[in-house]
């Protein structure tokens, strides 16, 4: 029996040899052709895709559909006109823009400057008094924000550091409560009045017993 020598290309040495070759002489295999090599899917009913649109449902009967038909009439009937309108202004106001900062009034008489009989100096009067309450009430309020603040940021340090804001504070609030103080919820530019010349009345006799 003849034995096979390795350089016989039918040997099975011969073959392991040249298949050894091969192998080290073949690029190294990457990611790239890990995956060519691995076959494409093309099974889609195992893994089916959603669909990219919402699919339009589809009616079962040739009824038209009251909701559909109540929006339309409302578009066109109701948010049609008020959009027109609103775009309408939005344009206009855009043509003439007002600046608002802060809204003056003319200063009027005070009720003691009003004649006898004359209504309309007494309401442009009694509104003058209401403006002015409320300014002196947010000057309170402010103050007393800042004290807040203060003693806020002092922490300890407060008794110091905040005393021109309790001063402030004090001082404010005497003036308020002078002006506007038990004068009640119904209290009107003429309780007012009356109060201040009572209020005065009761300093000149203090200041004529104390000269005696």
């Amino acid at each position: 029996m003849r034995r096979a020598a390795p350089s016989d290309p039918a040997s099975p040495a011969a073959a392991g040899v040249v298949w050894g070759a091969a192998i080290l002489s073949a690029p190294p295999a990457g990611p790239a052709a890990a995956a060519a090599a691995m076959p494409e899917d093309r099974d889609w009913e195992a893994y089916k895709v959603p669909p990219t649109r919402t699919p339009v449902s589809e009616s079962t009967t040739s009824v038209p559909n009251p909701v559909i038909f109540f929006q339309t009439v409302f578009n066109y009937v109701v948010d049609a006109p008020v959009t027109f309108v609103r775009e309408w202004i939005e344009r206009q106001q855009a043509k003439n823009k007002f600046y608002y900062y802060h809204q003056k009034f003319r200063r009027v008489p005070d009720l003691s400057e009003c004649l006898e009989g004359d209504y309309l100096c007494f309401f442009e009067a009694e509104a003058q008094w209401r403006r002015d309450r409320m300014v002196d009430q947010e000057i309170v309020e402010i103050v007393r924000e800042r004290l807040g603040a203060c003693k806020q940021r002092e922490g300890p340090n407060q008794f110091q550091n905040c005393a021109k804001e309790v001063e402030q504070l004090a001082q404010v609030t005497k003036a308020y409560q002078d002006r506007y103080g038990d004068l009640g919820v119904h209290g009107n530019a003429r309780t007012c009045l009356m109060k201040q010349k009572h209020r005065m009345m009761e300093e000149r006799k203090a200041q004529a017993s104390e000269s005696q």
